[in-house]
């Protein structure tokens, strides 16, 4: 049964799945991201842990590098990484939101397509009956 033949209750519910698919996809490369940035992040605040309070330290500015004090670099650092342990927190959410919601759409399609083959395969057996 191609696209076409399907009715157009069906189809929208399978448009509806298609769209939450890609969100899904979407939104767990985000995560990805965002997870791979926090680990980052991670290592740069046990890098600064391991010297001195007087050693010398650089931060990116754009495609340079700047001389920086330690103390304020690892602010920052603790910043970004409570604002992607936030980030991370959102995604997962909209995550599980997102995989409900395909759950309940591909559950509806499946009570659609059971329900619409039980009507064909009724009115099959009442044809069936009716030749008799």
């Amino acid at each position: 049964m191609s696209e076409q033949e399907l009715p157009p209750w069906l189809r929208e519910q399978v448009s509806r799945l298609q769209q939450l698919q890609q969100n899904l996809q979407a939104i767990m490369m985000q995560k990805q991201q965002v997870e791979i940035e926090a680990m980052e992040i991670g290592r740069a605040i046990d890098e600064l842990k391991k010297i001195g309070p007087d050693d010398t330290v650089y931060k990116n500015a754009g495609p340079l590098l700047i001389k920086a004090k330690k103390d304020e670099v690892s602010k920052e650092l603790e910043e970004k990484k409570e604002l992607s342990n936030t980030r991370l927190m959102v995604l997962t959410k909209q995550e599980a939101r997102v995989k409900d919601n395909l759950k309940e759409v591909e559950a509806k399609i499946n009570q659609m397509i059971a329900g619409a083959q039980g009507t064909i395969g009724s009115s099959a057996s009442n044809s069936k009956i009716q030749n008799e």
